[in-house]
């Protein structure tokens, strides 16, 4: 995957959930009659501009893709001709301005319900939740879970796919306490697990419980070579059957994985069958970071029996009403796992390892864009959610900290004096720059170590 993918799938993804984000804030200010001077995607010198609409709003392109705002006419920040005074923002009911600034994250949720009804109207392919042998001595294995079990509920919570079950597992094990487990033969399972370790949760958080993803035996043989992988590199052919590693008998594709994995940048000498015919090719794998981890890959993927895989999938898929209720269950679900752990991270029960920026960001924008629309849509879900979560954090300078304002001067009756806000917007400014710092340290680490 090229830089400049990455980058063009970055910049929609950011120009999609910034527009739809601050056209709530602009939709919500000509409803309460504010008006709207400048309608900006990015930051900086404006690329792009043009004035439309009665109240000739300006609407411009700048030159820094990361975020956009909405400018509205303010008494505090310049003349205002007195004749439109009273479309001043400053000018609103406190009800108003409340309804302003909270449109905007709830754009972002709304955004995240419509994406979500999408995938769901359409279906969406899944593995079913699964499991594989437990290894031995974990609490899986206690508790009499085996090999082909498939779950139906985690502490009473509906499970459709394996990645739900994934998700739940992981809220449960970072809450710590039991987990009730319902499998579709009716039995019930009790899980007495420690809490998760959370210095990493990228990497796979349920294999200290034993929960495995069921994987049926797959034969070594190649069904698709990726451009420019290590395979095509060294000569391999879809249909190749792969017979052994420098000298060792390997029966499976898992065991290739495996294999694989274990060496990163060290060749392989593999004896394959092609047609019939023998023969040797040296290869040697690419190395990439995964969770932290150096790891092997030479961009080959297995040929499968669709028969075999049709048996382990479901399609997620519901009717138009039934979608839409799903689609917010879904957008519910992930905002509150989201501020669960931001919660968690502020009071060290979560690391701050797993805090993202946008490199990282960035890297899943072109990853998710080339496995196809549907995980590209799934991914501008997931940070929409994100985005309207964090803008409603209670931090000056996010539409959270204005709110914070606002309820205050209902309460109070009179409105936050120009002095605290501009102390608040300092000590917003060193915790947004102090969140990015940490977020970008991130990125870079997980860069280095590939």
């Amino acid at each position: 995957m090229s830089v400049l993918h990455t980058i063009l799938w970055f910049l929609i993804a950011i120009g999609i959930l910034v527009v739809v984000h601050e056209f709530g804030h602009y939709l919500a200010a000509r409803l309460a009659g504010v008006k709207v001077l400048r309608f900006s995607v990015g930051f900086g010198k404006p690329l792009v501009s043009r004035r439309l609409g009665r109240d000739q709003t300006e609407w411009t392109l700048s030159a820094l893709p990361f975020g956009g705002y909405v400018k509205m006419l303010d008494e505090r920040e310049g003349d205002v001709p007195g004749a439109e005074a009273h479309r001043s923002f400053n000018r609103a009911t406190v009800w108003r301005r409340i309804g302003i600034v909270a449109a905007g994250p709830a754009a972002n949720f709304l955004l995240a319900i419509v994406f979500y009804w999408a995938l769901f109207l359409h279906g969406v392919p899944a593995l079913k939740p699964i499991i594989g042998d437990p290894p031995g001595g974990t609490p899986a294995a206690h508790a009499g879970l085996v090999g082909g079990d498939e779950i139906r509920r985690v502490n009473g919570d509906d499970i459709a796919s394996f990645q739900d079950l994934r998700l739940s597992l992981l809220r449960a094990g970072v809450a710590g306490g039991p987990l009730r487990l319902e499998l579709t033969d009716g039995r019930i399972i009790q899980l007495d697990a420690q809490p998760v370790e959370t210095e990493n949760l990228e990497r796979d958080m349920l294999r200290p419980l034993g929960i495995l993803r069921y994987d049926p035996v797959i034969q070594p043989v190649i069904g698709q070579v990726l451009a420019d992988g290590a395979a095509e590199r060294a000569g391999f052919l879809s249909g190749d059957r792969l017979l052994s590693a420098n000298g060792q008998t390997v029966t499976s594709w898992q065991d290739w994985v495996k294999l694989i994995r274990q060496h990163p940048a060290k060749p392989l000498r593999i004896e394959y069958e092609r047609l019939g015919q023998r023969g040797a090719l040296v290869v040697v794998p690419d190395a990439v970071d995964e969770a932290g981890q150096r790891i092997g890959r030479i961009g080959a993927g297995p040929q499968v029996d669709e028969s075999l895989m049709a048996a382990l999938m479901v399609d997620v898929r519901y009717g138009p009403l039934e979608a839409i209720w799903q689609g917010t269950v879904k957008t519910w679900d992930m905002s509150v796992f989201t501020l669960e752990m931001m919660g968690r991270m502020v009071v060290g029960q979560v690391s701050w390892k797993n805090l993202s920026g946008p490199l990282t960001i960035a890297d899943y924008a072109g990853q998710s864009a080339t496995l196809g629309w549907i995980s590209f849509v799934g991914f501008l879900a997931l940070v929409s959610v994100s985005l309207g979560v964090l803008n409603l954090l209670p931090i000056p300078l996010l539409d959270g900290g204005h709110l914070m304002y606002y309820v205050a001067e209902v309460l109070t009756g009179r409105a936050v004096s120009e002095r605290t806000m501009e102390i608040g917007s300092r000590i917003g400014m060193f915790f947004l720059l102090l969140l990015m710092s940490f977020a970008l340290f991130n990125d870079l680490q997980r860069l280095i170590g590939r």
